[in-house]
């Protein structure tokens, strides 16, 4: 019998993020994903964002498989108006479509004077569709669905073309999802396609640095702000993404190789300093030297260069209060010998991740 997946259990609270990190591979992994088919996919992963009342904060679309950290908001108290309802709809239905809905909605506000059976018509029609908002698994379920119709119709083949069950960890608001972020945005790095990760079209910092095909980058940068400002009360807003947000994140994702600090006076008597890195292009970064010296993103940076196998397969991540917190919640997942939930992480994550990220996962192969 299938393992039931991990959720949160404050799912339907509106006072704390639910925050999945999401990963999917192509059957027999199989390079199947070229130019045409990265621009497919995360054309419909926007539609399918915009329909279901989800947040992408992250996101790498790879050759043969790809990462999502999606924030999952509840349905708001009272639920959608026939107007968001609409608005909704035209993300992923046609103009005619949508236009039937509208008519249908009409007709049964209607009905709705003449007693209850009128609202019970209402809430059939909306619940026709907001079964599919907010709710990871659909997320999930529709997103690949429609691009699998997609890739079969444009190659001329029929089946699956996913390995299995997507996998999805719970994260952390904070610095769980900011170092899940990175991971994410890193990950042709790591595979030797790129030396920075803003020259990758088909990421979350790519497209936040290029603007990508289509548009201009606005919907990556409000989602990385998220990711990496959620647990200060940021919203999903690509206005705060510039200045030191933007400038910490890049400072992360670069921290890496040997690094040379030198100090600069500028003309208007600011303290520069200038990272220069083994294998990279020399960085110039604002900060204070005292900052970049006691910070411990530089190990953060180095072990996210590594595969660290708890963010695909630690079900939870996050500080050791969350951790426990879920395991307390989920006990009943647990044999009874098992008295907390929090594990520390081992392998290529033990050093950096020492005392600030744990998994509730004791993982004892493939962790680096």
């Amino acid at each position: 019998m299938r393992r039931a997946r991990w959720l949160a259990p404050w799912k339907d609270s509106a006072e704390k993020p639910v925050v999945y990190h999401c990963v999917t591979r192509v059957v027999d992994r199989r390079l199947v994903f070229g130019q045409e088919e990265k621009e497919r996919f995360r054309c419909y992963m926007r539609m399918y964002e915009n329909f279901s009342g989800c947040r992408v904060l992250s996101y790498c679309l790879m050759g043969n498989h790809l990462h999502i950290l999606l924030e999952v908001p509840p349905m708001r108290v009272g639920g959608l108006t026939d107007g968001d309802l609409l608005d909704r709809l035209r993300a992923i239905y046609p103009e005619a479509a949508v236009l039937l809905v509208a008519k249908e909605l009409r007709e049964a506000r209607k009905v709705v004077r003449e007693g209850l059976a009128g609202e019970l018509y209402v809430a059939a029609i909306h619940e026709r569709y907001t079964y599919r908002m907010h709710d990871l698994g659909e997320f999930m379920k529709t997103l690949l669905a429609r691009f699998t119709r997609w890739f079969n119709t444009r190659h001329a083949r029929t089946g699956t073309l996913w390995e299995g069950r997507f996998k999805s960890v719970l994260v952390e608001d904070g610095l769980a999802s900011r170092t899940m972020a990175a991971y994410i945005d890193l990950n042709p790095v790591r595979a030797g396609m790129v030396t920075d990760p803003a020259e990758y079209r088909w990421s979350s910092y790519g497209e936040a640095m290029g603007g990508g095909a289509r548009g201009d980058g606005k919907k990556a940068r409000a989602g990385l702000v998220r990711a990496l400002m959620a647990h200060k009360g940021y919203e999903a807003d690509a206005r705060h993404w510039a200045g030191a947000v933007s400038k910490e994140y890049r400072m992360l994702l670069l921290a890496e190789g040997e690094e040379r600090l030198k100090e600069v006076v500028g003309e208007d008597g600011k303290r520069n300093v200038k990272v220069l890195r083994k294998g990279m292009q020399k960085v110039a970064v604002e900060a204070e030297l005292a900052q970049l010296e006691r910070s411990r993103d530089v190990a953060l940076g180095r072990m996210l260069r590594c595969r660290v196998r708890y963010f695909s397969d630690g079900a939870v991540i996050g500080s050791r209060a969350f951790v426990d917190e879920v395991f307390a919640r989920c006990r009943d997942r647990f044999g009874e010998k098992r008295k907390d939930g929090a594990r520390r992480l081992r392998g290529s994550g033990a050093l950096a991740a020492a005392g600030r990220l744990w998994s509730v996962r004791d993982l004892q192969k493939g962790i680096g």
